[in-house]
């Protein structure tokens, strides 16, 4: 049994945990062995997030007066939860894609920066192009249309060369 006074040291770094994490993934992980649970932590570091089995009730009394205090109350059952600061995609396709192969493993709910999501739109936000995927897009028609610009410069000149050079040759240019 732990001492009252180690249990308010991890209801107070829950709680800071709590505080610093946007993005919360609540889930259920019934009959996982010890091999899938070491594959799903893994899975979730390598998305940058963080891992943790907790107590219904230690949850509940960390989330108060949290923006996660509407999705971790009320919780029912073993209950685990995947947080991070950073990518809320990275995590949830990393989640998603672990509950595929991991039938045991079910969400309950998720927060996602201050605002609480249903099981139906973690799925959905997983579904999402990644971060890097949509930086590289916008970086894309940024450059797109830098490059049509200089295009389209540069055929202004060469227009204005070809003429002067017509003009030339056919001697309307005289001194």
């Amino acid at each position: 049994m732990k001492k009252k006074s180690d249990k308010e040291k991890d209801l107070e770094a829950l709680k800071k945990d709590f505080e610093k994490a946007q993005n919360i993934f609540v889930a259920g992980f019934e009959k996982l062995t010890v091999q899938q649970d070491y594959e799903l932590r893994k899975t979730v570091r390598g998305a940058g997030g963080n891992y943790k089995v907790v107590k219904n009730n230690l949850a509940e009394k960390a989330a108060q007066g949290t923006p996660a205090e509407p999705v971790l109350s009320n919780l029912v059952g073993m209950t685990s939860l995947a947080y991070t600061a950073k990518d809320p995609v990275a995590l949830a396709k990393a989640l998603t894609g672990y509950a595929k192969a991991n039938p045991t493993f079910v969400f309950k709910a998720g927060l996602v920066e201050g605002r609480a999501i249903d099981v139906r739109s973690i799925q959905d936000l997983a579904n999402l192009p990644s971060r890097e995927e949509i930086l590289a897009k916008v970086l894309f028609l940024i450059q797109a249309s830098a490059q049509r610009l200089v295009t389209a410069l540069g055929g202004v000149g060469r227009n204005l060369a070809v003429v002067v050079d017509q003009g030339v040759q056919e001697g309307k240019f005289s001194q």
